[in-house]
């Protein structure tokens, strides 16, 4: 991609605005202006990201376990207040290392090291669905991987996945629960969006967009209602995962797990379980 200083300017002057739009909203002028580029960065990630956790995590728990009881998840699964405390904590703990992970993204895009691009107007349409098709795909094998290395790894599974597999029944897991793990898994489990970035170029927005999905993605996949929508990794391939721990480690999809031989589908377990109690 093209490193002249001209061009590397609309990242600069594109992410400035982002920081602009949250930190003016929620920080007086004084405590963030005076930061370095880099640093407001970092606060802007941290305070949306904990904004994105905690109203999407408060609004889905209230629709679905008080709008909805008993309708959607039954009152034996629905998760205590304490274990949903939990959750937050752990997740608060890591807050500030998720967030910045995007922070040296964008300080890595704004100096011209990726293939990520500014505008449109770079790149014509159908180029820029294909890459994105192709960015979704790499993210979805390496997180895949990852995920199942995470596992199969006993050192990395003792020290930084078991922290996310305590909630490994449904009257434990919500949405709180998405980022609810140690700080390290949690970036290894999100670096393969930054690592597409010197792959395939991408348009800055859809990069941020695709983050900021992440946020509402690890929400929704631990509500433990399956919307049974393919090939989709919905929260009833999650759930089962979180029971069983060696099944379904796919992201966004079923594929990778059903190309590696690792899918378990949540009403084939359903029909499974009913045949066991008549006979």
């Amino acid at each position: 991609m093209a490193t002249d200083y001209g061009y590397l300017t609309q990242f600069v002057d594109e992410t400035a605005f982002y920081n602009r739009i949250v930190l003016s909203h929620l920080l007086p002028a004084n405590l963030w202006e005076p930061l370095p580029h880099f640093l407001q960065t970092w606060l802007r990630n941290y305070l949306a990201g904990n904004l994105l956790y905690f109203i999407s995590g408060f609004l889905w728990c209230f629709y679905i376990y008080y709008l909805k009881h008993n309708v959607y998840v039954p009152i034996d699964s629905i998760p205590t207040r304490k274990a949903m405390i939990l959750q937050i904590y752990v997740s608060m703990k890591a807050m500030p290392w998720y967030t910045l992970l995007p922070a040296i993204s964008e300080y890595m895009i704004e100096r011209g090291w990726t293939k990520c691009y500014s505008s449109l107007d770079q790149i014509n349409w159908f180029l820029c669905l294909l890459y994105i098709a192709l960015y979704l795909v790499m993210v979805e094998f390496a997180i895949y991987w990852v995920h199942k290395e995470l596992h199969d790894i006993k050192f990395l599974y003792k020290h930084l996945h078991a922290t996310h597999h305590i909630y490994n029944k449904q009257n434990i897991l919500s949405p709180f629960a998405g980022l609810a793990l140690h700080p390290l898994d949690g970036i290894a489990q999100a670096i393969p969006h930054v690592i597409a970035l010197f792959i395939v170029p991408i348009h800055l927005k859809t990069h941020l967009s695709l983050l900021f999905l992440e946020g509402i993605w690890t929400a929704s996949i631990h509500d433990c209602i399956h919307g049974n929508i393919w090939p989709i990794m919905g929260a009833g391939y999650h759930t089962i995962h979180h029971t069983t721990y060696n099944y379904n480690y796919g992201h966004y999809t079923t594929w990778m797990d059903w190309m590696f031989g690792s899918l378990r589908d949540p009403l084939a377990e359903e029909d499974k379980c009913l045949k066991g109690k008549l006979k």
